[in-house]
């Protein structure tokens, strides 16, 4: 299947940027595609760009850092507590990733949210740890499974060096201001022959290049940094962490993809629908529609949507 030209689909600009690439310094950036933050429904645009020599992918101009929570906000936490909490196969899957690498020690998880993956691991193996910056779901977190919970900025947290056996980071790592510094933050933490195990969207992968601007995984402007295989392995040499694993998964987010392009198409009406921070409880009715769709036509569509190229969720494992 062959990228999808559609005229409302958002092309990339081609004029440059002169923005060096804050992981190699290398200048002019290109223009990626423009976006504005389609899960709260507002209009702003946002600018991507790409370094042409890391392949690296960012925000320009991001919401300063004492500015960003009004682009999270309670309904955000709600979602990204409720998704975690109803994917106990989701933590399978993540703790037999580990498992191939460590199955026991102190462990960190970078943005733990309300502990779900840290309840899941087997307690009388690990040391459980997380850092957090809301306070109230750390709480959360903390009940959940008696985890030590720093809340805070991850380049703030006070863990000494050669703390960890493993630091995991699961749809975390793309809202992070300083990649690089938080790289040689768990570069620090990391015992030698520690691991560094996290997920990130693949701003190359085929749902990416179908949806455009309308690909959920976006989540402009609290994604600042947008990665790829290739990226990754650059980032990961320049800051001495060592590739065991870049691995990609499929994860089109088609339905969610697809609700933000029809907003978009019917708000050319002047209709304006609830925008998806705002989303209420589907009924039982819709729910019995929506789970014969996954068994059967969603499938099919996620295998035509990859042809276009690559799936849309790395999986990558460094260590120290």
């Amino acid at each position: 299947m062959k990228q999808v030209d559609v005229q409302i689909l958002e092309q990339a600009p081609s004029l440059e940027n002169s923005e060096s690439c804050p992981a190699c310094n290398h200048a002019p950036a290109v223009p990626l595609l423009r976006a504005p933050d389609r899960f709260h429904g507002r209009s702003i645009p946002y600018q991507l760009v790409r370094c042409a020599n890391c392949d690296l992918v960012w925000l320009e101009n991001p919401p300063p850092p004492e500015e960003m929570g009004k682009h999270y906000g309670s309904d955000y936490d709600r979602a990204i507590a409720a998704a975690g909490d109803s994917s106990p196969a989701r933590w399978k899957a993540r703790l037999d990733a580990l498992a191939q690498f460590k199955t026991s020690g102190r462990i960190l998880d970078l943005g733990c949210s309300s502990g779900a993956f840290l309840a899941s691991l087997p307690s009388t193996n690990w040391q459980l740890h997380g850092i957090e910056m809301s306070a109230k779901v750390a709480e959360q977190a903390k009940s959940r499974c008696s985890a030590d919970v720093f809340v805070g900025d991850i380049l703030d947290a006070p863990f000494p060096a050669a703390s960890f056996d493993a630091i995991t980071c699961f749809h975390v790592f793309e809202h992070i201001y300083k990649p690089k510094e938080v790289l040689q933050k768990v570069l620090y933490w990391l015992k030698p022959g520690g691991i560094f195990y996290f997920l990130v969207p693949n701003i190359d992968s085929a749902a990416a290049k179908v949806f455009r601007s309308y690909w959920y995984a976006l989540e402009l402007p609290r994604h600042l940094f947008h990665y790829s295989p290739a990226s990754l392995r650059n980032l990961a040499d320049a800051t001495g962490l060592r590739v065991l694993s870049l691995k990609t998964e499929r994860e089109v987010f088609f339905e969610a993809s697809s609700r933000y392009l029809l907003d978009s198409i019917v708000g050319k009406f002047g209709i304006h629908p609830r925008p998806l921070a705002k989303a209420q409880k589907p009924t039982v009715a819709f729910r019995v529609v929506r789970k014969a769709f996954r068994l059967t036509a969603l499938p099919a569509i996620n295998a035509a949507i990859g042809m276009a190229g690559d799936k849309e969720s790395v999986h990558a494992v460094f260590a120290k």
